[in-house]
């Protein structure tokens, strides 16, 4: 088994612990965060329905890299962005999903972002 496999074969039994406990609804949706290498995506959605409320990402044609062009800058970035688009979709709380990550860094950043928007957790 190669090296990178078993990273990413860890990273998915974290994620299926992980939902196994958070799951999200109308009144408190959840919030999900990707990250690759390069670019992080974040999306609200709905459990109960199954629909995405809102969504954001670095490599989205609404995003302008500020002054701050770092990994963790551009997480931040996006977190007030997303929370924004939240906002006027009417989601005011959420239930974090760090997507098997540890919650540091870019995954961080981006949770201080969406929290300086004005998203609650």
């Amino acid at each position: 088994m190669a090296k990178t496999n078993a990273k990413k074969v860890a990273r998915a039994k974290r994620v299926r612990r992980i939902r196994k406990k958070i799951t999200g609804n109308s009144d408190q949706p959840r919030l999900r965060v990707f990250k690759s290498n390069k670019h992080i995506y974040a999306q609200i959605i709905d459990d109960s329905s199954g629909k995405t409320v809102a969504s954001m990402s670095s490599v989205d044609k609404d995003f302008q890299s500020g002054e701050d062009t770092s990994k963790s800058g551009v997480a931040k970035q996006v977190g007030v962005l997303l929370a924004g688009k939240a906002k006027n979709a009417g989601v005011s709380k959420v239930v974090f999903d760090r997507g098997g990550y540890i919650y540091h860094g870019r995954v961080k950043a981006l949770s201080e972002g969406a929290r300086e928007g004005g998203i609650q957790f």
